[in-house]
């Protein structure tokens, strides 16, 4: 197994440490295990691109690692009233989506190259950060609510917009092949 391989199933192995951490209340060390996962899910493509380490294994596991983070996260600070349970719909929804859509994708082409957009990018650096001002202001109780209020505006328009631009690549790519007959 190579190093970003490595990371990404490190990832998958921090989340029930991260959800144990929030159920007893050790922000403090739900926040490290969080900011630790994060971190991985920036390094391990960035070695993967510059090390020539690019694996079938990574092109899968990566992003499902990535959504089985941030799901758990959103899942649990909803489960405990310091995340939105809205906010946390609309995240898992997108993602939902997305993955349906990839499946769909992947039986009706042949050909499929699945690469992050931009878009999809910022939406990832929204959602993490809400998620790290969330747990930072139950640590430190801040009592301005304001910045959460747009870290959760933010991350919402970020992920609708993402899932509708994904939504409109699927459809142009299922509208680019032939037709059965």
């Amino acid at each position: 197994m190579n190093l970003p391989n490595f990371l990404t199933a490190l990832r998958i192995l921090l989340i029930p440490i991260f959800v144990i951490f929030l159920i007893d209340g050790a922000f403090i060390k739900a926040l490290g295990i969080f900011t630790i996962g994060a971190l991985t899910d920036a390094i391990d493509g960035f070695i993967a691109r510059i090390t020539g380490q690019r694996t079938i294994l990574g092109l899968y596991l990566d992003p499902i690692a990535d959504k089985l983070f941030i799901a758990s996260s959103y899942i649990a600070l909803s489960l405990m009233n310091i995340i939105p349970a809205w906010l946390t719909v609309i995240v898992i929804s997108r993602d939902v989506f997305i993955s349906i859509g990839v499946v769909i994708l992947f039986i009706g082409l042949e050909r499929m190259e699945l690469r992050p957009t931009l878009l999809s990018k910022a939406t990832t650096i929204f959602q993490t950060a809400t998620i790290i001002l969330s747990m930072s202001g139950r640590i430190w109780n801040f009592s301005d609510h304001r910045y959460l209020f747009v870290a959760f505006f933010m991350t919402a328009l970020f992920t609708v917009l993402s899932g509708v631009d994904y939504l409109y690549r699927g459809l142009m790519l299922m509208g680019s092949e032939k037709r059965i007959k």
